[in-house]
C-alpha cells in the first residue's frame, strides 16, 4: 500500500526547518511556510509574497503536496454545520465536518477511511476498514476545514469522523502535537 506524500503538516518545527534546509533554503524559511499554511490557511505559492520567487514553487510542491480533494459538500443548520466528504490520494474517502457556534468553531476530522471494529449499528464500520491516515492527512482535513470559517477561533478537533482513533494512536499522537503546537 502506497503512503501519502511527506506533508509540512505532519512535521514538527524542527523536522520542517530540515525539510528546508533539504531543499537549499535558509530554515526560517519553514516559520514563513508555516505561518502561510497554519495562519493565513493559504497554500497557493502566488499568495507567499514573502518567499524568494526561484524557491516558493518547490517550496509548496515538496512540502504542501494536494492530499484531500473536496468530493461533496453538505450543508444544514442554515450553513452552521458543513461536512466535506475528501477524496484522498489514492481514491479513499473520509469525511469531515464543521460546526459553527457564534463565537467559535469545532471540527470534526477522520483518523481512518473506514473503520474496522464492525459495530452493528455503523454503516462504516460495516464497510470495514480501508487504511489508516497519516498525521498530515489529519491535520490537512482541519487546515481545510477551517478555510471555511477564517474568523473564528478553533474551540476543539473531535476525532471521529470516520474510524476509531485510538486504532491509529500514533498518528492522531502526532496530528494533536502539530495542531497544538503555536506554529501548529
Amino acid at each position: 500500500m502506497r503512503k501519502p506524500p511527506r506533508h509540512l503538516a505532519e512535521l514538527t518545527e524542527d523536522e520542517r526547518a530540515e525539510a528546508v534546509v533539504a531543499l537549499g533554503e535558509k530554515p526560517f524559511r519553514a516559520r514563513q511556510l508555516s505561518v502561510h499554511y497554519f495562519e493565513r490557511l493559504v497554500v497557493d505559492s502566488a499568495e507567499m509574497t514573502d518567499l524568494p520567487a526561484a524557491s516558493k514553487d518547490r517550496l509548496v510542491e515538496v512540502l504542501l503536496p494536494r492530499l484531500l480533494t473536496a468530493a461533496q459538500v453538505q450543508t444544514c443548520d442554515a450553513g452552521a454545520t458543513v461536512k466535506t466528504a475528501w477524496r484522498l490520494f489514492d481514491g479513499a474517502l473520509v469525511e469531515s465536518v464543521l460546526m459553527r457556534y457564534p463565537d467559535r468553531i469545532t471540527i470534526c476530522a477522520s483518523s481512518q477511511a473506514g473503520c474496522g471494529m464492525g459495530c452493528p449499528f455503523c454503516a462504516t464500520g460495516q464497510a470495514g476498514l480501508t487504511r489508516n491516515l497519516s498525521a498530515g492527512e489529519i491535520v490537512e482535513q482541519v487546515v481545510a476545514v477551517r478555510r471555511d470559517a477564517p474568523e473564528r477561533p478553533v474551540a476543539g478537533v473531535v476525532f471521529q469522523g470516520q474510524g476509531e482513533p485510538l486504532q491509529n494512536y500514533d498518528a492522531v499522537m502526532r496530528a494533536a502535537e502539530v495542531l497544538r503546537h503555536p506554529n501548529g
